[in-house]
């Protein structure tokens, strides 16, 4: 299994570096890392992984408070399944959005949780999607806490 990486130099967390920590704690994953510098770089990046052999990209972005920013997280987003779809591969996007937290602090904290859940959602796709299967409707949120499920 082959993961690639792939982190933008306009984050201010060095998220790839967390999600290679995470990889740590699974035997025989390879993994690619490039960086590029913003969000809108990271669909033809994680597809170029893909291309050369990669089974699974996570893509690590981060958005800043303006509108601006908001409006390059959505070009992103339209790219990256179009790559998805040009590929039949996942490309799983961990994005950070300044303005979900109230400090640096809490940021921090939301980056790191939400890049090592997405890592573990990552290997799972590929290693063990039973897993996901049994996740599903339990309100998993990754980089905040669960909110659980609604229960009938």
């Amino acid at each position: 299994m082959k993961i690639g990486i792939v982190d933008t130099t306009f984050s201010r967390v060095n998220m790839g570096d967390i999600a290679i920590d995470e990889l740590k704690n699974y035997a025989g994953i390879k993994y690619v890392r490039r960086t590029v510098p913003g969000i809108k770089d990271l669909p033809v990046e994680a597809k170029r992984l893909l291309d050369e052999g990669c089974d699974i990209v996570i893509t690590l972005g981060w958005v800043g408070k303006s509108e601006k920013d908001a409006l390059s997280y959505l070009a992103m987003s339209i790219g990256k399944i179009i790559a998805e779809l040009m590929t039949n591969k996942h490309i799983i996007d961990v994005t950070v959005h300044e303005d979900e937290a109230e400090d640096e602090k809490t940021l921090l904290r939301v980056a790191e949780n939400r890049v090592r859940e997405h890592v573990r959602n990552a290997v799972d796709l590929i290693r063990n999607p039973n897993r996901l299967i049994k996740q599903a409707g339990t309100g998993q949120r990754q980089g905040f806490e669960d909110v659980g499920p609604i229960l009938r």
